[in-house]
């Protein structure tokens, strides 16, 4: 039987490949990326890619980091972008390799239409984004029968690192159950004010996942009208947030704490009875 690993494509000169390196765990990488790293003669990491990730590239392999962290110098995204042009018109394999999926606040489209600009060949890599992997992890699906049949991903903050004002709070209040932000520490007091105003109960539980999926992965859990500091109680991005009645499974299916010895709730939504099966 033939192996997966022996049908991958192979990565050819003068090509880039836009890869999501997941949230964190190097486990959660795809096979096709890990193919990518593998053969890259380039690779271009973000500041949240897990860096013994980078460990399977070649030992030949040049590593250039392009991280863009919010609040810190950072390089232009035009100039990482044409940086890649200018790395695959020299002849190189050039692995774009991104925290999560590229196409999920990523940037991914940025980058690759400016390959498409510049009549680079590419390829997109798609990875486990943090909004999901990141809260399955914490032990919170963003998805439950009897809680939510819609989710909302949004980001907490635009291009110039303010809450997006083309974002309609009012309307994601009130149509969606359960929001989950990236980005969104920074800005989570003036979110959770707007989302009140907008007619969510200040007791709805939220939760802040910080360093998902990796060894220094925290979770607070609290209600949108209780955030308090964040600072002052070690947490710091890159954070997930979620809003939602989903929250309160954790209590249930928080399988890594259960590893450790925590006791898991049975019941945590309350004795809601469940759906029939169809």
């Amino acid at each position: 039987m033939n192996s997966p690993l022996s049908n991958l494509p192979i990565f050819q000169t003068r090509w880039v490949w836009l890869v999501g390196a997941g949230p964190g765990d190097p486990g959660l990488l795809t096979l096709h990326a890990v193919n990518a790293i593998q053969q890259a003669d380039v690779v271009v990491y973000d500041a949240l890619v897990n860096e013994s990730i980078l460990d399977l590239a070649r030992d030949d392999a040049q590593l250039e980091y392009a991280g863009k962290r919010g609040g810190k110098p950072s390089p232009k995204q035009r100039d990482i972008s044409l940086k890649l042009v200018e790395l695959a018109q020299a002849g190189k394999r050039v692995c774009r390799l991104k925290g999560g999926d590229p196409f999920v606040f990523g940037r991914g489209g940025e980058e690759a239409l400016t390959l498409v600009e510049h009549g680079v060949p590419f390829r997109i890599v798609p990875g486990i984004s943090a909004g999901i992997g990141g809260l399955a992890y914490a032990g919170i699906p963003v998805t439950h029968r009897e809680t939510n049949q819609n989710v909302t991903f949004l980001t907490g903050h635009d291009a110039e690192g303010v809450v997006p004002h083309a974002i309609e709070w009012d309307s994601i209040a009130k149509g969606s159950p359960v929001i989950v932000m990236y980005m969104a520490m920074k800005h989570a007091h003036t979110i959770a004010e707007k989302l009140i105003k907008a007619g969510r109960s200040p007791e709805e539980p939220i939760a802040f996942v910080c360093n998902a999926t990796t060894e220094n992965m925290q979770v607070h859990e609290t209600t949108l009208g209780s955030i308090g500091d964040l600072q002052s109680l070690g947490l710091a991005p890159p954070a997930i947030v979620v809003l939602g009645e989903v929250v309160r499974l954790r209590s249930a299916l928080d399988w890594m704490g259960a590893m450790e010895g925590r006791i898991l709730k049975v019941d945590p939504l309350g004795s809601r009875q469940s759906p029939k099966s169809a």
